[in-house]
C-alpha cells in the first residue's frame, strides 16, 4: 500500500434513495481494492446497506458507533490508531463513517460541537495521510444545517458523487480553514457561575482540584469521568500559569447536562490555530502535551484569544462522558 496518501472523501446526500445509490457502487468498486471495509454508521444507514448489498460476500465488517463517536478528540484518535494499526500490518483498509454530532449533548451546545467536529475534520487530511487507505464520511443535508454541510465541502478533499470521486471545489486546507473560520465562536461566560477560583502560581493547582472534584461528583460525574474533566482543566491552567500570565481565572458553571470550564489568563497570547491536534511525540517536553491531553479528556474545546486574554474553554456532556470506550 502507498504510504502518505489518504482518500478524505465527503458523500452528501439529500434522501435515502440517493445514499444507497452512490454509496453500493462505492461498496462495490472497494472490494476488490482494499483488504477491508469498515463501516462505522447508524443502524438505518446499516440496514439500508445489508439489504442492498449483504456483505459482499464477507468484504464488509462493522463497528458499533457508540465505540467510536464518544468525545471529538477521542473519536478522532480513535480512528487514526484503527488506521495506524492496519497500515503497520500492511492492510489496505477503507474506513466510512457516519458522524455522530448531537448524541447525548444539550440541543443548545450543537452548534458549537459540529464546528468543533469540522476542525478535526480539517486536520485529518494531514494526521491520517501517513496510513494510505481512504476515509469516507456520510453526511445528510436532512439532518445538517447548511453551514454544516458548507463546512463538510471545504474539510474533505474529495466529494463522492453519482459519478464517483470528484475533487471538492471548496476545499481548503487544515492551517486555512481553521484560520478563516467563523463558526466556533466563545460566547460570553454566564455571570452566575457556580466557582471562580484564581490561581497565581503553579502551587495553587492543588487548590482548583480541590474545588473541581467534589463540583463534578455533586453533577453525578463518578469515577473516570470526573478525573478526566479535572485533569483537562488542570493542564489548561498549568498551561496558563507557564505559557501565558498570572494570575489565571478558572470559571465552572453547566449548561443542563453539560459541566463546562473555562481558563483565561492574561497573556493575550494566541494559541496556534492546529495546536492540540496532533499527537505530540513521545520526545516532546511534558509542558507540550497539555492541550493535546485536553482535546482527549474533554468533548470540546473552544479556544480564543484577543488583547491582553487567552480563554480556553472545555464542554463535558454528561452523556458523552459516560460512555466505555470500545
Amino acid at each position: 500500500m502507498t504510504s502518505g496518501h489518504a482518500l478524505h472523501t465527503a458523500l452528501v446526500s439529500n434522501s435515502d434513495d440517493e445514499l444507497i445509490a452512490v454509496l453500493e457502487a462505492e461498496l462495490r468498486r472497494s472490494a476488490g481494492r482494499y483488504d477491508d471495509i469498515l463501516l462505522v454508521v447508524g443502524k438505518d444507514t446499516r440496514r439500508l446497506v445489508s439489504q442492498r448489498v449483504g456483505d459482499l460476500g464477507g468484504a464488509l465488517c462493522w463497528g458499533d458507533p457508540s465505540g467510536f463517536y464518544q468525545r471529538l478528540g477521542f473519536a478522532y484518535e480513535g480512528f487514526r490508531r484503527y488506521l495506524a494499526e492496519q497500515h503497520g500490518a500492511g492492510r489496505r483498509v477503507h474506513v466510512i463513517a457516519e458522524p455522530d454530532l448531537t448524541g447525548g449533548v444539550d440541543a443548545g451546545l450543537h452548534a458549537d460541537r459540529a464546528a468543533a467536529y469540522l476542525a478535526y475534520e480539517a486536520v485529518c487530511n494531514e494526521t491520517y495521510a501517513p496510513y494510505g487507505g481512504a476515509v469516507t464520511c456520510l453526511w445528510d443535508r436532512r439532518h445538517h444545517a447548511a453551514a454544516v454541510i458548507d463546512g463538510v465541502r471545504a474539510t474533505h478533499r474529495h466529494l463522492l458523487t453519482g459519478e464517483g470521486r470528484v475533487p471538492s471545489p471548496a476545499y481548503r486546507g487544515p492551517e486555512r480553514y481553521l484560520t478563516e473560520r467563523h463558526d466556533l465562536t466563545l460566547p460570553p461566560a454566564p455571570d452566575d457561575v457556580e466557582h471562580d477560583v484564581t490561581l497565581a502560581e503553579v502551587a495553587d493547582l492543588s487548590r482548583l482540584r480541590a474545588v473541581l472534584h467534589p463540583w463534578a461528583a455533586g453533577h453525578h460525574f463518578a469515577g473516570e469521568p470526573a478525573d478526566d474533566l479535572v485533569v483537562a482543566a488542570v493542564e489548561i491552567a498549568a498551561n496558563g500559569l507557564r505559557h501565558g500570565s498570572a494570575p489565571v481565572r478558572i470559571r465552572a458553571w453547566h449548561h443542563r447536562d453539560t459541566l463546562i470550564v473555562q481558563c483565561d489568563d492574561g497573556g493575550g497570547r494566541p494559541i496556534p490555530v492546529t495546536a492540540g491536534y496532533r499527537r505530540p511525540r513521545l520526545a516532546a517536553a511534558p509542558g507540550g502535551r497539555g492541550l493535546w491531553l485536553a482535546r482527549q479528556l474533554a468533548d470540546v474545546v473552544i479556544t480564543d484569544s484577543v488583547p491582553g486574554r487567552t480563554s480556553v474553554r472545555l464542554h463535558f456532556p454528561y452523556e458523552v462522558m459516560h460512555r466505555v470506550p470500545v
